[in-house]
C-alpha cells in the first residue's frame, strides 16, 4: 500500500496549521534560530547524496541544462506568482494574519519558493516516493515526514498558512512518482539512481544555502535537472569516451 506520500503530506499540512495558529506563542529566538538549523539540515543531506555520485559529468550537464531550461521557461517566477495567489486566497479567509508576521511579499516569495522546493522536490522525497511504489516500504518518506513536520511549523510562524497548501502539490507529486516508480524503476541501474541523488542533493545544498539567507540561488529553476538526471547518466555511460 503507498502510504508515503499521504503520511507526508499530512505532515505538513498538521505542521503548516499548528505553525501558522501559534504564531504569537512560539518565541522570536526560536523562530530565527530554527530554519537556520532547517538549512544546514538541508545542505547536510544535500552533500550525503552528492557523494553518491557515479558519472561526475553526467550530474553537472544536468544541473546545467534543467538550469537553461528553467530560467528559460521562468520556472521560478512562476512559481513565485502561484505562492502569491496562494497569499492572498488564505488572507481572503484569514485576514488579519498578516499583523502576526509582518512579512512583507517580497520577503515571503523568497522563503515560500525555497520551501516549496524543500518540500516538494527534494532527493529524499523523490527517491522514497519511487521506493514506496516500487518495494512499499515508506521508511525513508516516514522519516522525512518528521523533518517536514517540524520545518513546516516553524516557516509556518512567518509565513502563515499558506504553508499548509504545500500539502496539495507536494502530494501529488509523491503519489504520482509512487504510482509510476512500477513501470520507472524496471528501467533504471544503481549508476543512474545514484546520479539521479547527486543531482537533487545539489538542489538540496543550494536549498539550504538559500534558507540559511547565504546566498539566494533560484532553486526552482534547477528542478528540470531532475527530469534529465537519469536519461544524460544513462548516455553518459552508454556513449561516453572511456
Amino acid at each position: 500500500m503507498i502510504i508515503g506520500p499521504i503520511a507526508n503530506g499530512s505532515g505538513v499540512l498538521i505542521g503548516g496549521l499548528i505553525g501558522a495558529f501559534f504564531t504569537k506563542r512560539i518565541p522570536e529566538r526560536i523562530r530565527t534560530a530554527l530554519p537556520l538549523t532547517f538549512g544546514v539540515a538541508s545542505m547536510g543531506l544535500g552533500i550525503a547524496y552528492i557523494v553518491q555520485v557515479k558519472q561526475m559529468p553526467a550530474v553537472v550537464l544536468s544541473l546545467i541544462l534543467g538550469s537553461l531550461i528553467g530560467e528559460l521557461i521562468y520556472l521560478e517566477k512562476g512559481i513565485a506568482w502561484l505562492g502569491g495567489k496562494m497569499r492572498a486566497f488564505v488572507e481572503r479567509i484569514i485576514p488579519s494574519h498578516d499583523a502576526h508576521t509582518g512579512i512583507s511579499q517580497e520577503d515571503f516569495l523568497k522563503q515560500f519558493v525555497a520551501i516549496l522546493v524543500l518540500f516538494c522536490a527534494s532527493g529524499t522525497g523523490i527517491f522514497g516516493a519511487l521506493t514506496n511504489g516500487m518495494t512499499g516500504d515508506p521508511t525513508i518518506l516516514f522519516a522525512k515526514t518528521i523533518l517536514d513536520l517540524f520545518t513546516a511549523a516553524i516557516f509556518a510562524t512567518a509565513l502563515g498558512y499558506a504553508v499548509a497548501m504545500i500539502c496539495i502539490p507536494q502530494f501529488v507529486i509523491q503519489m504520482s512518482l509512487a504510482l509510476g516508480a512500477t513501470f520507472l524503476m524496471p528501467l533504471t541501474t544503481p549508476m543512474m539512481i545514484a546520479d539521479f541523488s547527486a543531482v537533487g542533493g545539489l538542489i538540496m545544498l543550494a536549498t539550504g544555502f538559500r534558507i540559511c539567507g547565504i546566498k539566494i540561488f533560484p532553486v526552482a529553476n534547477f528542478l528540470p535537472a531532475l527530469v534529465l538526471a537519469m536519461p544524460i547518466s544513462y548516455l553518459w555511460t552508454m556513449y561516453a569516451p572511456k
